[in-house]
């Protein structure tokens, strides 16, 4: 993912919320949202390169999500994909400080990430730029993005305010369906440049800088895959997907129930 914001135990009904744009090269393959074949407990996209995950969910109650971190424009070269995190995090059985403790060895062979992590009680926060480091993330409103966690970048702030706007709307406490959930995908489909004094610098230049600045990225070979929305009630998960190719063009869409059934 390149932009996610999260509610975390901020709502009565919902324990977790999650809006999230993937950003990606259009013609690296991939599987839109489904059950993993291998792994019939995970749900979620699928890197069909590399063969791990941007943002998945497990029936038995567990979240990971990930972001590059950007910090220039040279290429990296790192002998593990991050998106292997999400994969091993949702399909683990350990709790947060168990799995980061045990990542933090090997961290440094993968790409820069920042990953996000939700056990089914803590959700947690770890990231291997500058240096490995993991924190249990606070109850509230926060934006995952290229950068520091909650880096006060403008499409963040779009993100977290639209979320948080949601949550104090009569739609989240109506029953799930596209009415309900417009509101939330027309603010990670907006694509609005930010003005250049609000915008980071992260090595890349102000063009670029400009061009990713909004929740949304057009492109022809470069540009935003997928949205998502996923919402985590007491005993389901709500997954929701809408799929682009370039310049937004819509390539399909779904909604999912997953019941939630802890293992024992």
């Amino acid at each position: 993912m390149c932009l996610i914001a999260l509610a975390w135990q901020s709502h009565p009904r919902y324990r977790l919320a999650v809006i999230a744009n993937r950003d990606e090269f259009h013609e690296r393959p991939a599987a839109a949202a489904g059950v993993l074949p291998d792994l019939p407990h995970l749900y979620g996209g699928r890197d069909l390169l590399q063969g791990g995950s941007w943002l998945l969910v497990s029936n038995t109650g567990r979240l990971a999500a990930v972001t590059n971190v950007r910090a220039g424009s040279a290429g990296e070269v790192a002998p593990r994909s991050r998106g292997a995190l999400v994969r091993d995090f949702a399909a683990s059985d350990a709790d947060n400080d168990g799995f980061f403790a045990a990542l933090a060895d090997t961290a440094h062979e993968y790409g820069r990430f920042n990953l996000l992590g939700w056990d089914g009680n803590q959700l947690g926060f770890a990231s291997n730029h500058p240096g490995f480091t993991h924190a249990p993330v606070a109850p509230g409103v926060h934006a995952m993005s290229n950068g520091a966690f909650d880096a006060p970048w403008p499409k963040s702030g779009h993100a977290t305010r639209a979320l948080s706007n949601w949550l104090q709307s009569p739609a989240a406490d109506v029953d799930v369906d596209d009415t309900a959930l417009a509101p939330l995908f027309a603010a990670l489909a907006d694509i609005t440049v930010a003005p250049d004094d609000a915008l980071p610098d992260t090595g890349v230049g102000l063009e670029l800088e400009r061009r990713l600045s909004p929740p949304f990225v057009h492109g022809d070979r470069y540009g935003t895959r997928c949205s998502t929305v996923v919402l985590v009630e007491a005993d389901r998960i709500v997954f929701a997907e809408r799929r682009f190719g370039p310049q937004a063009s819509p390539m399909g869409q779904s909604v999912v129930t997953l019941p939630i059934t802890p293992w024992l």
